[in-house]
């Protein structure tokens, strides 16, 4: 699927470390330079006992990352912030953004 990120299209994939290698070993990554995304969807875990119970809300959660990586890249930040690219600071936007959304949503600040 395509998204919109400042005015670039990233491709979104969600798909399996077999059907691309370059997930192995993380749950998800953003590749600006070519404005990929690719979220590993979980096929070959989903029946593992010790796997998360909601892969749908952990898809969500790396598709959220992913984005918030690209947009830190298209904006210029993570070339040029510490911040930026920190795993924490994104974790931070992308479990919390959905509570963010519905506050604006509340105060009509959209």
């Amino acid at each position: 699927m395509k998204v919109n990120i400042l005015g670039s299209e990233y491709n979104l994939t969600v798909c399996t470390e077999d059907e691309e290698s370059r997930l192995n070993g993380c749950d998800g990554f953003c590749d600006e330079t070519s404005k990929e995304i690719f979220v590993e969807s979980y096929e070959k875990v989903k029946d593992d006992p010790h796997c998360k119970l909601n892969l749908s809300v952990q898809i969500n959660k790396v598709k959220r990352h992913e984005i918030i990586h690209a947009f830190l890249f298209e904006s210029g930040l993570a070339e040029n912030s510490e911040w930026a690219q920190t795993e924490e600071m994104v974790d931070f936007f992308a479990i919390q953004f959905p509570k963010m959304l519905e506050a604006f949503k509340a105060v009509d600040a959209l």
